[in-house]
Protein backbone atom coordinates (compact mmCIF):
# COMPACT_ATOMS: atom_id res chain seq x y z
CA UNK A 1 0.00 0.00 0.00
CA UNK A 2 1.74 3.07 -0.86
CA UNK A 3 1.36 6.53 0.57
CA UNK A 4 -1.74 7.65 -1.39
CA UNK A 5 -3.41 4.75 -0.06
CA UNK A 6 -2.68 5.51 3.13
CA UNK A 7 -4.60 8.34 3.53
CA UNK A 8 -7.95 6.76 3.18
CA UNK A 9 -9.97 9.72 2.82
CA UNK A 10 -8.03 11.47 0.53
CA UNK A 11 -7.34 14.16 2.88
CA UNK A 12 -4.83 16.99 1.94
CA UNK A 13 -0.85 16.48 4.03
CA UNK A 14 0.98 19.26 4.55
CA UNK A 15 4.87 19.75 5.99
CA UNK A 16 4.74 21.80 9.21
CA UNK A 17 8.44 21.87 10.70
CA UNK A 18 9.77 18.61 10.38
CA UNK A 19 6.44 16.29 10.06
CA UNK A 20 3.99 15.29 7.43
CA UNK A 21 0.45 15.79 8.93
CA UNK A 22 -3.13 16.36 7.73
CA UNK A 23 -4.02 20.20 6.67
CA UNK A 24 -6.94 19.81 9.04
CA UNK A 25 -4.61 18.99 12.02
CA UNK A 26 -1.96 21.76 11.40
CA UNK A 27 -1.30 24.47 13.71
CA UNK A 28 0.60 27.61 13.92
CA UNK A 29 1.99 29.03 17.36
CA UNK A 30 0.12 32.55 18.03
CA UNK A 31 3.51 34.24 18.73
CA UNK A 32 4.97 32.94 15.76
CA UNK A 33 6.70 35.94 13.85
CA UNK A 34 4.85 35.38 10.53
CA UNK A 35 1.81 35.26 12.28
CA UNK A 36 2.22 38.99 14.64
CA UNK A 37 4.40 40.44 11.83
CA UNK A 38 4.10 38.70 8.74
CA UNK A 39 7.97 38.23 8.91
CA UNK A 40 8.33 35.94 6.21
CA UNK A 41 8.87 34.59 2.83
CA UNK A 42 7.17 32.39 0.21
CA UNK A 43 7.44 30.65 -3.07
CA UNK A 44 4.89 28.81 -5.52
CA UNK A 45 6.50 26.22 -7.39
CA UNK A 46 4.11 24.10 -10.80
CA UNK A 47 4.59 20.44 -10.56
CA UNK A 48 4.13 18.37 -13.91
CA UNK A 49 4.14 15.16 -14.30
CA UNK A 50 4.63 14.96 -10.22
CA UNK A 51 8.43 16.90 -11.19
CA UNK A 52 9.09 20.14 -10.25
CA UNK A 53 9.45 22.98 -12.56
CA UNK A 54 12.28 24.79 -12.81
CA UNK A 55 13.16 24.02 -9.56
CA UNK A 56 16.41 25.67 -9.49
CA UNK A 57 15.30 29.02 -10.28
CA UNK A 58 12.95 28.79 -7.74
CA UNK A 59 14.77 27.30 -5.11
CA UNK A 60 17.83 30.20 -6.16
CA UNK A 61 14.76 33.13 -5.54
CA UNK A 62 13.85 31.25 -2.13
CA UNK A 63 17.39 31.61 -1.25
CA UNK A 64 17.58 35.48 -2.42
CA UNK A 65 14.58 36.48 -0.41
CA UNK A 66 15.63 34.76 2.56
CA UNK A 67 19.05 36.14 2.44
CA UNK A 68 17.12 39.67 1.92
CA UNK A 69 15.41 39.73 5.12
CA UNK A 70 17.76 37.92 7.12
CA UNK A 71 16.16 35.09 7.63
CA UNK A 72 18.63 31.89 7.70
CA UNK A 73 17.78 29.14 4.79
CA UNK A 74 16.84 25.86 6.86
CA UNK A 75 17.72 23.71 4.72
CA UNK A 76 20.23 22.54 2.13
CA UNK A 77 18.98 22.40 -1.65
CA UNK A 78 18.93 18.62 -1.14
CA UNK A 79 16.45 18.20 1.53
CA UNK A 80 14.34 20.86 0.38
CA UNK A 81 13.91 18.92 -2.74
CA UNK A 82 13.29 15.89 -0.91
CA UNK A 83 11.06 17.12 1.45
CA UNK A 84 8.61 18.73 -1.76
CA UNK A 85 8.99 15.37 -3.79
CA UNK A 86 7.73 13.34 -0.27
CA UNK A 87 4.85 15.89 -0.36
CA UNK A 88 3.79 15.30 -4.10
CA UNK A 89 4.04 11.78 -3.52
CA UNK A 90 1.23 11.82 -1.10
CA UNK A 91 -0.69 13.52 -3.23
CA UNK A 92 -3.04 11.98 -6.30
CA UNK A 93 -2.41 15.07 -8.86
CA UNK A 94 -0.10 14.66 -11.75
CA UNK A 95 -0.19 18.44 -11.79
CA UNK A 96 0.33 20.06 -8.84
CA UNK A 97 1.31 23.78 -7.31
CA UNK A 98 3.36 23.85 -4.06
CA UNK A 99 3.18 26.58 -1.34
CA UNK A 100 6.23 26.55 0.75
CA UNK A 101 6.16 29.39 3.38
CA UNK A 102 9.17 30.15 5.90
CA UNK A 103 8.77 32.46 8.54
CA UNK A 104 11.17 34.07 10.59
CA UNK A 105 10.01 31.70 13.48
CA UNK A 106 8.46 31.84 17.45
CA UNK A 107 9.42 34.40 19.47
CA UNK A 108 7.70 34.61 22.86
CA UNK A 109 8.23 38.93 23.80
CA UNK A 110 6.63 40.50 20.98
CA UNK A 111 9.09 42.99 19.25
CA UNK A 112 9.83 43.98 16.46
CA UNK A 113 13.72 43.27 16.84
CA UNK A 114 13.75 39.34 16.40
CA UNK A 115 15.51 37.93 18.88
CA UNK A 116 19.03 36.05 18.68
CA UNK A 117 18.90 32.17 17.54
CA UNK A 118 15.38 32.03 16.33
CA UNK A 119 14.18 28.91 14.26
CA UNK A 120 12.48 29.00 11.55
CA UNK A 121 9.24 27.71 10.66
CA UNK A 122 8.75 25.88 7.79
CA UNK A 123 5.23 24.79 6.09
CA UNK A 124 4.26 23.46 2.26
CA UNK A 125 1.65 22.46 1.26
CA UNK A 126 -0.03 21.23 -2.82
CA UNK A 127 -3.30 21.69 -4.76
CA UNK A 128 -4.16 20.07 -8.23
CA UNK A 129 -2.81 22.35 -10.78
CA UNK A 130 -5.74 23.12 -13.02
CA UNK A 131 -5.40 24.31 -16.67
CA UNK A 132 -6.34 28.03 -17.53
CA UNK A 133 -9.92 27.22 -19.43
CA UNK A 134 -10.19 27.71 -23.11
CA UNK A 135 -12.43 30.62 -23.00
CA UNK A 136 -10.11 32.32 -20.87
CA UNK A 137 -7.21 32.05 -23.21
CA UNK A 138 -10.10 32.69 -25.98
CA UNK A 139 -11.32 35.81 -24.77
CA UNK A 140 -8.41 37.02 -22.34
CA UNK A 141 -9.11 38.64 -19.03
CA UNK A 142 -10.04 42.46 -17.90
CA UNK A 143 -7.44 44.26 -16.37
CA UNK A 144 -7.47 47.85 -14.83
CA UNK A 145 -4.44 50.31 -13.90
CA UNK A 146 -3.74 50.80 -10.16
CA UNK A 147 -1.69 52.98 -8.18
CA UNK A 148 1.27 50.83 -7.17
CA UNK A 149 0.97 51.43 -3.25
CA UNK A 150 2.76 48.57 -2.18
CA UNK A 151 6.15 48.73 -0.27
CA UNK A 152 9.65 49.47 -1.70
CA UNK A 153 11.42 46.06 -1.68
CA UNK A 154 9.09 44.01 -4.29
CA UNK A 155 11.90 41.63 -5.32
CA UNK A 156 11.53 39.84 -1.97
CA UNK A 157 8.79 37.60 -2.19
CA UNK A 158 7.15 38.63 1.21
CA UNK A 159 4.54 36.98 2.82
CA UNK A 160 2.70 40.67 4.04
CA UNK A 161 0.63 41.39 0.55
CA UNK A 162 -2.06 42.97 2.47
CA UNK A 163 -1.67 45.76 -0.73
CA UNK A 164 -1.90 43.23 -3.06
CA UNK A 165 -5.32 41.88 -1.48
CA UNK A 166 -6.52 45.18 -1.62
CA UNK A 167 -6.28 45.99 -5.11
CA UNK A 168 -7.41 42.49 -5.99
CA UNK A 169 -10.32 43.64 -4.60
CA UNK A 170 -10.39 47.04 -5.71
CA UNK A 171 -9.95 45.18 -9.40
CA UNK A 172 -12.49 42.90 -8.83
CA UNK A 173 -15.51 46.00 -7.48
CA UNK A 174 -14.73 47.44 -10.93
CA UNK A 175 -15.85 44.21 -13.14
CA UNK A 176 -12.34 43.40 -13.51
CA UNK A 177 -9.99 40.22 -13.38
CA UNK A 178 -6.89 41.99 -12.13
CA UNK A 179 -4.64 45.03 -12.20
CA UNK A 180 -1.64 45.79 -13.20
CA UNK A 181 0.52 48.75 -10.64
CA UNK A 182 1.46 51.99 -11.71
CA UNK A 183 4.17 53.62 -9.87
CA UNK A 184 4.28 57.23 -8.89
CA UNK A 185 6.52 58.15 -11.15
CA UNK A 186 4.16 56.78 -13.58
CA UNK A 187 5.78 53.24 -14.90
CA UNK A 188 4.26 50.40 -15.12
CA UNK A 189 5.64 47.54 -12.28
CA UNK A 190 3.78 44.59 -12.51
CA UNK A 191 0.09 43.04 -11.65
CA UNK A 192 -0.95 42.29 -8.06
CA UNK A 193 0.12 38.83 -8.63
CA UNK A 194 2.37 38.16 -11.46
CA UNK A 195 4.76 40.06 -14.43
CA UNK A 196 3.40 42.45 -17.02
CA UNK A 197 4.38 42.83 -20.55
CA UNK A 198 3.45 44.34 -23.61
CA UNK A 199 3.76 44.23 -27.24
CA UNK A 200 4.40 47.19 -29.54
CA UNK A 201 4.67 46.44 -33.29
CA UNK A 202 5.80 42.90 -32.89
CA UNK A 203 8.80 43.46 -30.11
CA UNK A 204 7.76 42.30 -26.61
CA UNK A 205 8.43 44.98 -23.81
CA UNK A 206 8.79 44.34 -20.14
CA UNK A 207 10.01 46.62 -17.20
CA UNK A 208 13.57 45.34 -16.00
CA UNK A 209 14.11 43.68 -12.45
CA UNK A 210 14.65 46.10 -9.73
CA UNK A 211 13.34 46.60 -5.76
CA UNK A 212 9.74 47.50 -7.57
CA UNK A 213 9.06 44.28 -8.84
CA UNK A 214 9.77 40.37 -8.29
CA UNK A 215 12.08 38.42 -10.66
CA UNK A 216 9.39 36.15 -12.14
CA UNK A 217 10.65 32.48 -13.24
CA UNK A 218 7.53 32.26 -15.54
CA UNK A 219 8.81 35.83 -16.94
CA UNK A 220 12.63 34.21 -17.06
CA UNK A 221 11.28 31.39 -19.28
CA UNK A 222 9.77 34.09 -21.75
CA UNK A 223 12.47 36.16 -22.07
CA UNK A 224 14.56 32.29 -22.67
CA UNK A 225 11.83 31.43 -25.30
CA UNK A 226 12.44 34.66 -27.00
CA UNK A 227 15.97 34.18 -27.56
CA UNK A 228 15.86 30.81 -28.49
CA UNK A 229 12.93 32.37 -31.64
CA UNK A 230 14.59 35.22 -32.25
CA UNK A 231 11.18 37.02 -31.12
CA UNK A 232 12.63 40.34 -30.30
CA UNK A 233 12.02 41.34 -26.09
CA UNK A 234 13.46 44.74 -25.09
CA UNK A 235 13.80 45.06 -20.89
CA UNK A 236 12.88 49.08 -20.37
CA UNK A 237 10.34 51.27 -18.35
CA UNK A 238 7.32 50.90 -19.72
CA UNK A 239 5.01 54.04 -19.06
CA UNK A 240 1.12 54.75 -19.01
CA UNK A 241 0.90 55.87 -22.07
CA UNK A 242 2.83 52.70 -24.11
CA UNK A 243 0.80 50.53 -21.95
CA UNK A 244 -2.45 52.39 -22.80
CA UNK A 245 -1.62 52.47 -26.67
CA UNK A 246 0.30 48.36 -26.28
CA UNK A 247 -0.83 46.05 -29.46
CA UNK A 248 -1.02 43.48 -26.46
CA UNK A 249 -0.95 42.89 -23.15
CA UNK A 250 0.08 39.80 -20.84
CA UNK A 251 0.04 38.64 -17.56
CA UNK A 252 2.51 35.83 -16.52
CA UNK A 253 2.86 33.73 -13.36
CA UNK A 254 3.98 30.08 -12.28
CA UNK A 255 0.27 28.97 -12.03
CA UNK A 256 -0.92 31.03 -14.61
CA UNK A 257 1.68 31.05 -17.25
CA UNK A 258 0.87 33.95 -19.80
CA UNK A 259 -2.56 35.28 -19.79
CA UNK A 260 -3.80 37.82 -22.22
CA UNK A 261 -5.35 41.16 -21.31
CA UNK A 262 -7.82 41.99 -24.02
CA UNK A 263 -9.45 45.06 -21.82
CA UNK A 264 -7.64 47.66 -19.95
CA UNK A 265 -9.70 50.28 -18.24
CA UNK A 266 -12.70 49.48 -20.02
CA UNK A 267 -11.02 49.76 -23.49
CA UNK A 268 -9.88 47.03 -25.91
CA UNK A 269 -6.12 46.36 -25.88
CA UNK A 270 -5.37 46.00 -29.41
CA UNK A 271 -7.98 44.21 -31.41
CA UNK A 272 -9.67 42.99 -28.58
CA UNK A 273 -8.20 39.51 -28.77
CA UNK A 274 -5.11 37.55 -27.77
CA UNK A 275 -2.28 38.71 -29.95
CA UNK A 276 -0.15 36.76 -32.27
CA UNK A 277 3.02 37.65 -30.40
CA UNK A 278 1.26 35.97 -27.50
CA UNK A 279 0.29 33.03 -29.54
CA UNK A 280 3.67 32.16 -30.21
CA UNK A 281 5.17 32.15 -27.04
CA UNK A 282 2.46 30.12 -26.14
CA UNK A 283 2.74 27.41 -28.38
CA UNK A 284 6.61 27.17 -27.67
CA UNK A 285 5.80 27.67 -23.62
CA UNK A 286 3.40 24.49 -23.96
CA UNK A 287 6.57 22.93 -26.23
CA UNK A 288 8.64 22.97 -23.48
CA UNK A 289 6.33 22.37 -20.62
CA UNK A 290 5.38 19.04 -22.74
CA UNK A 291 9.17 18.06 -23.52
CA UNK A 292 9.64 18.35 -19.54
CA UNK A 293 6.58 16.01 -18.76
CA UNK A 294 7.91 13.51 -21.57
CA UNK A 295 11.30 13.64 -19.78
CA UNK A 296 9.53 12.12 -16.81
CA UNK A 297 7.42 9.58 -18.65
CA UNK A 298 7.88 5.84 -17.71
Amino acid sequence: MNQIDNNKKNEQIVYLNGQFIPMTQSKIATQDRGFLFGDGVYEVIPVYNRHLFSFKEHLQRLKNSLHAVSIPNPLTEKEWLNLLNQLIKKHPWQEQYIYLQVTRGIQMQRDHLPADGLTPTIYAYTNPLKPISQETLEKGIRVITLEDIRWLRCDIKAITLLPNVMMKLAAKSQNADDAILISKKGFVTEGTASNAFIVKKGTIFTPPNSTKLLPGITRLLIERIAKNHNIPLVEQNITEQALTDADEIWLSSSTKEALPVTSLNGKPVGTGKPGMVWHKIKTYYQAQKQAFIEEYTD
